[in-house]
C-alpha cells in the first residue's frame, strides 16, 4: 500500500480523501459541520466570483462540455483557444504561449520534448513531483542542486558544461517561482545572473506565483525583475485561476516547437471550450481587478504576522503559502488534526512522514482573498491552544485515531 496507504484503514475519508461540501470558499462543510478551510488554492477567491460563475454557466450552456472534439492539432482548435494564448502571452510578457490540458502532465511532457539524450538538466532539489517525473523521462544526464543554493547550482552547471563538451547538447536549468510546501521564492534573480557565465536556458514552474506575485500578478519573475530572463515559463489555472489546465510561455520558436512535439497534447483531447472561455474571464479579472491580489496579501500578512507574534515557526516563506512547523510523530499529528477539525472547526492540510522527516509535522495554510479577519483570528486562537496541548503531550496516542 505504500508509506501513506498503509494507514488507509484509519485515514481514508478523514485524513486522506476527505470530502468537503458546499460552495467553494473559506467556510465549507465537512461531515455535516461548517469548518474554516485553509486547504484550497483559491488564492484570489475566483472560484465563486459571480462573473466567473456566470461566464462558466453561459459557456457550458452554449457549447456543452464535449466541444471541441479531438486533439488540438487534429480537430480540437478554436478561435477561443488561440485568443487565450495571445492574451496570456501579453500578460506574461512573452512572444507566445501554448495551452496544456493539465499542469502535471504538461510540464512532464514539455521536459520530455525539449531535451534529448545529449542535453543536461540542472534542477532544484525541492522541485515539484511533476518536474521530478518529467526528469525520469529524460534519457540524458541530470544534476540536482541543493534547494536555493546558488553556489551548488553553479557547481552543477560547471559539471554540465564539462559534459556537453563531449555530448554536443545543451543545458536546461529548472526551478520554481514559489515552492509550494515551504512557500519560499526560488532564487530566480541569482540563477538568471549566472547566464552571463554559463550558456543555459531557464525553465520556471510558477504555479503558485501566477496571480499572486508581482505588481500585475504576472508572477515571481515579475516580482524579482527577471521575467525576460525566463526562457520557459510554466503556469497553471488550478490555483489562482480556480479551474484546471495550464500553459507554457516563452519565445515563439521554442513554444511552436513544443506545440508540435509535446506528446501529452498531440495525443490528448483539447481543453473543453467552457473551460477556455472561463479562463479568458479569469485572466481578464486578474488584470482588471488588482484589489483581489491586494486583499489576498492583506490576509497573508495578518495570518503570517499573527503566527510569528505567537511564537510559531513558519520557516522561510515569502509568499502566500503559510507552513507551520511543529514536532511530533504521525499519531500525535493526526490527534492534533482531529482536535482542530472537531473542536475548533479548522480544516487545513497536514504533512507528515514520508513527505517530511520522522518526528516533524507541517500544517500548510493557504490564505485567500475570500478569508475574513474573523477566520484569521479564530484560526490563530485554535493553533495557539492546540500547540500548547501538543507541547504538553496531550496528543500522545499509540496509533492514528479511528474516526
Amino acid at each position: 500500500m505504500g508509506p501513506i496507504g498503509e494507514h488507509s484503514d484509519r485515514a481514508h475519508g478523514y485524513f486522506a480523501f476527505p470530502k468537503l461540501e458546499g460552495e467553494i470558499g473559506p467556510r465549507m462543510k465537512f461531515r455535516g459541520k461548517e469548518k474554516i478551510v485553509w486547504s484550497l488554492n483559491n488564492y484570489l477567491g475566483l472560484a465563486n466570483h459571480p462573473e466567473v460563475r456566470a461566464t462558466d454557466a453561459r459557456a457550458a450552456a452554449e457549447h456543452g462540455l464535449a466541444a471541441p472534439m479531438g486533439a488540438r492539432m487534429m480537430s480540437g482548435n478554436t478561435n477561443f483557444h488561440e485568443q487565450l494564448e495571445k492574451e496570456l502571452s501579453d500578460y506574461m510578457g512573452k512572444e507566445d504561449t501554448v495551452l496544456l490540458n493539465y499542469g502535471y502532465q504538461g510540464i512532464m511532457s514539455a521536459i520530455d520534448a525539449i531535451c534529448n539524450r545529449r542535453d543536461v538538466i540542472v534542477y532544484d532539489a525541492e522541485c515539484h513531483a511533476s518536474i521530478v517525473d518529467g526528469l525520469r523521462l529524460h534519457q540524458g544526464h541530470r544534476y540536482v542542486f541543493k534547494h536555493n543554493d546558488i553556489e551548488d547550482c553553479e557547481k552543477q552547471l560547471k559539471r554540465a558544461v564539462e559534459y556537453i563538451k563531449t555530448s554536443g547538447g545543451g543545458i536546461l536549468v529548472i526551478t520554481e517561482g514559489v515552492f509550494g510546501m515551504a512557500g519560499d521564492q526560488g532564487k530566480l534573480r541569482e540563477i538568471a545572473a549566472l547566464k552571463s557565465q554559463y550558456e543555459f536556458r531557464l525553465m520556471v514552474d510558477d504555479a503558485h506565483g501566477f496571480g499572486t506575485m508581482g505588481k500585475t500578478g504576472a508572477g515571481t519573475g515579475e516580482e524579482q525583475g527577471v521575467q525576460d530572463e525566463i526562457d520557459l515559463l510554466f503556469n497553471t489555472f488550478a490555483k489562482s485561476g480556480a479551474s484546471i489546465g495550464a500553459f507554457m510561455s516563452g519565445d515563439k520558436a521554442i513554444i511552436n516547437y513544443l506545440r508540435y512535439n509535446m506528446r501529452s497534447q498531440i495525443f490528448a483531447k483539447s481543453i473543453p471550450l467552457p473551460l477556455v472561455i472561463g479562463h479568458l474571464k479569469r485572466v481578464q479579472l486578474m488584470r482588471q481587478q488588482p484589489q483581489m491580489k491586494a486583499k489576498l496579501w492583506s490576509n497573508v500578512n495578518k495570518l503570517q504576522q499573527g503566527l510569528r507574534d505567537r511564537g510559531f515557526n513558519i520557516g522561510r516563506t515569502n509568499s502566500p503559502v503559510t507552513p507551520i512547523y511543529l514536532q511530533g510523530d504521525i499519531p500525535e499529528a493526526t490527534a492534533m488534526c482531529l482536535d482542530l477539525r472537531e473542536n475548533y472547526n479548522i480544516f487545513c492540510s497536514i504533512v507528515v512522514y514520508p513527505v517530511i522527516p520522522k518526528g516533524q509535522i507541517i500544517y500548510r495554510l493557504i490564505p485567500t482573498a475570500a478569508h475574513s479577519d474573523e477566520d484569521i483570528e479564530l484560526t490563530l486562537k485554535a493553533f495557539t491552544e492546540t500547540k500548547q496541548k501538543l507541547d504538553q503531550k496531550t496528543y500522545a496516542v499509540a496509533e492514528i485515531p479511528m474516526v
